[in-house]
């Protein structure tokens, strides 16, 4: 029994070594939070966002395995999801404009020249399908 429990452990363990290592590769080898920190003129605080990125991590492993059950307004389950919303697709933006991504896929699809639109068009799809999610899809009254 002890020694079932010692394998787990080890093999839980690992395994957050290795997705943990592969997060870090992943924002230090493109270059994400430099890159964000340019898009959004906040070099100045690069330590603010390794240590926010180093906290949520941290709290976020502990949340999933604690699995907590918070009583709280709406309006604050509002606040944390845009926050939660707006760190994505920072992220997301970042690793696009790393990648060079939209000007490829203009230049793809011969509308290199409208890119604006592509990029609205994206961002309305993206706004219009959390909505629908969220309207369709999430029960608040529980």
């Amino acid at each position: 029994m002890v020694i079932n429990l010692i394998f787990v452990i080890f093999l839980g363990f690992a395994g957050g070594v290795s997705v943990g290592a592969g997060y870090v590769a992943f924002l230090t080898v493109l270059g994400i939070i430099p890159r964000l920190t340019q898009l959004t003129k906040t070099m100045k605080m690069i330590h603010l966002y390794e240590w926010g990125i180093v906290l949520g991590t941290c709290s976020g492993t502990i949340l999933m395995i604690e699995e907590p059950h918070f009583q709280l307004l709406p309006v604050v389950i509002v606040v944390l999801g845009l926050a939660g919303g707006i760190f994505v697709g920072m992220m997301a933006a970042a690793l696009t404009e790393v990648l060079n991504v939209w000007p490829i896929l203009a230049k793809r699809v011969g509308v290199d020249r409208k890119i604006v639109i592509l990029l609205m068009a994206l961002v309305f799809g993206k706004i219009v399908g959390s909505l629908f999610h969220w309207i369709y899809f999430v029960d608040i009254s529980k």
